[in-house]
C-alpha cells in the first residue's frame, strides 16, 4: 500500500529555502499604477531593484539557497506615485541549462545564476553573483548579457563591489578554489578596467564581501574554506575550518599586491560589511555583521546569528581590536552610500525580534544604529512580517546623512503578499506603503537607481 503525503507534510520535507516566503514564485508579472497608502516622496524618481534566488519549476531543488537562478523585482517611482512593479528572471545561460564547468574542469565565467546583487555604476546596471562575470540589465529588468570589461576581466566578480563616492571608481574582487585564489581590481567611473592585483591568501576561502576606505582596500581572509566533499555532493562547497588563520589584508589603493599588510583577528566569518573608514591618526575602523562560526561540518545549522561588531587597526598593529556593538542578531547592514569608505554615523539592518537570537534569518524589525551615541532604535513590522534588506536614498545631493529614505520589501504572512515600504531614515516613520500584486520571496540585495 502506498501512502501519499498531504501538502503541508510534503512541504516540511523541503529545505527552508523552498518553503514559506523563501519559496520561489513561478511566473513573471507586471502591474501598473499601484495603490499607495501615504504618498511616495516627490524626491524619489527612479527604479528600485532587488535580486534573489528563484529557481524555476522543472530544474529541481538547488543544493543550497545561494544556488537558485536570479530573479529581479523592480518598482518604478516618480511624481509621488508607484508607476509599476514587475519581476523577471535574469536571462542567463545558467537559466537556459548551461554549466559553468565542463567535464574537463574548464570554467566558463559567462555562465552564472546572477542572483545576489544588482548594482548601478556609470551608465550600466549589473546583476551579480560571485562565481561569474557581471550580467548587464536594463532599468526595465531586461537582460542585456554578460560583460568582461573589454576582455580584461579574467576571473570571477564579487557580488559586493564598492563604489568610491570621491572618485567614482568601482572596487571589486574575485575569488576561486584554485589559483589565483583572490584577485582585486578597479573599474574607473567610465567603466574601464584599470588595475588588477593577485592577493596572496593562505588558502581557498569563501570571500563574500570586502571594504574600502579613502586610501585602502580591506580583504577578509576568514576560515570558511573550500570543501571537496561538499562540492561533490552538489551543495555549497565550503565549511568552517578551525585550523585556518583568520586575517584582514589591508592594501593601499593604487599599490601592488605585494604591499598587502596582514592583520590577525579572532576566528569568525563575515558575509557583509557595514562600512570602513580611516581616523585622522591612520587607524582603520571596519564594521561588520560577524558570525562566531558558519557551516561547521555536521552542525545541522543553516546560519548562526550574526551581530554587529567593530574591528579597529592601529597604525603598525598586527592584531585588530574587536568590540561587539550590539547583542541583537542582524544581517544585511546598509548605509548612506555617499559615505562608502568615509567616516559615517548611521547604519540600518534587518533585526531578529527574538532576544535569544535563535531564529537565525527570521527578521521582522529594522534597526537604526547611531554609531556616535551608541543608541539603537528600531521599527517593528509585527509578528506576521518577514522583511528584507532596506536601502538608503538621500533626499537630495547635499542632504545630511540621515536626511533620506529607507526602502524595502516586507512580506505579510497573514495576507500572503508583500508590500514596499518607504520610511524616513531619521525617524523610521512611514512615508508610503506600496501595495504589491504578489509576494516577493526573501532574497538578497538591492539598489536604488535614481533618474533612470
Amino acid at each position: 500500500m502506498t501512502l501519499e503525503m498531504d501538502a503541508p507534510q510534503a512541504e516540511r520535507k523541503l529545505p527552508f529555502y523552498m518553503r514559506g516566503n523563501y519559496a520561489p514564485v513561478q511566473d513573471e508579472i507586471e502591474s501598473f499604477d499601484l495603490k499607495v497608502e501615504g504618498r511616495v516622496p516627490d524626491g524619489l524618481d527612479g527604479v528600485y531593484l532587488r535580486n534573489g534566488p528563484n529557481p524555476p519549476a522543472g530544474k529541481g531543488v538547488p543544493g543550497h539557497w545561494f544556488m537558485g537562478d536570479g530573479m529581479l523585482h523592480g518598482l518604478r517611482l516618480g511624481g509621488g506615485k508607484a508607476h509599476w512593479y514587475r519581476n523577471r528572471w535574469v536571462r542567463t545561460r545558467a537559466l537556459e541549462g548551461a554549466r559553468m564547468r565542463d567535464e574537463f574542469g574548464t570554467t566558463d565565467r559567462t555562465v552564472g545564476v546572477a542572483n545576489t546583487h544588482v548594482v548601478p555604476h556609470g551608465t550600466s546596471i549589473y546583476a551579480l553573483v560571485e562565481s561569474s562575470f557581471p550580467t548587464r540589465v536594463s532599468p526595465d529588468l531586461e537582460t542585456l548579457g554578460t560583460t568582461n570589461f573589454g576582455g580584461k576581466l579574467d576571473s570571477a566578480f564579487t557580488a559586493h563591489p564598492h563604489i568610491c563616492p570621491e572618485t567614482g571608481e568601482m572596487h571589486a574582487f574575485g575569488y576561486d578554489w584554485k589559483a589565483p585564489l583572490l584577485v582585486y581590481f578597479v573599474i574607473d567611473k567610465d567603466g574601464n578596467y584599470i588595475q588588477r592585483e593577485e592577493i596572496a591568501v593562505t588558502g581557498p576561502t569563501m570571500i563574500h564581501d570586502f571594504a574600502i576606505t579613502r586610501h585602502h582596500a580591506i580583504f577578509m581572509d576568514l576560515p570558511v574554506v573550500f570543501d571537496i566533499e561538499r562540492a561533490m555532493a552538489g551543495t555549497m562547497p565550503y565549511a568552517f575550518d578551525d585550523a585556518y588563520p583568520a586575517r584582514l589584508g589591508i592594501l593601499e589603493r593604487g599599490r601592488p599586491a605585494s604591499e598587502t599588510r596582514w592583520i590577525s583577528v579572532k576566528q569568525n566569518y563575515v558575509f557583509h560589511v557595514s562600512n570602513a573608514y580611516e581616523e585622522p591618526d591612520g587607524t582603520i575602523v571596519l564594521d561588520v555583521a560577524r558570525y562566531n562560526e558558519l557551516w561547521r561540518r555536521d552542525s545541522g545549522k543553516n546560519f548562526d546569528p550574526a551581530f554587529l561588531h567593530r574591528w579597529t587597526v592601529k597604525p603598525g598593529a598586527t592584531v585588530a581590536t574587536e568590540s561587539r556593538i550590539d547583542h541583537r542578531a542582524i544581517e544585511f547592514p546598509r548605509i548612506d552610500e555617499r559615505l562608502t569608505g568615509l567616516p559615517y554615523r548611521y547604519a540600518y539592518a534587518p533585526m531578529n525580534p527574538d532576544e535569544t537570537a535563535e531564529r537565525e534569518l527570521d527578521f521582522s524589525q529594522l534597526a537604526r544604529y547611531d554609531l556616535k551615541t551608541g543608541v539603537r532604535t528600531h521599527r517593528d513590522f509585527g509578528v506576521q512580517a518577514m522583511m528584507s534588506e532596506f536601502v538608503h536614498a538621500p533626499k537630495h545631493a547635499e542632504a545630511a546623512e540621515d536626511d533620506g529614505w529607507l526602502m524595502g520589501f516586507v512580506y505579510d504572512k497573514a495576507r500572503d503578499t508583500s508590500d514596499f515600504w518607504i520610511l524616513d531614515a531619521a525617524t523610521l516613520e512611514t512615508q508610503a506603503r506600496v501595495l504589491l500584486p504578489r509576494r516577493v520571496p526573501q532574497g538578497f540585495h538591492g539598489s536604488w537607481c535614481p533618474g533612470v
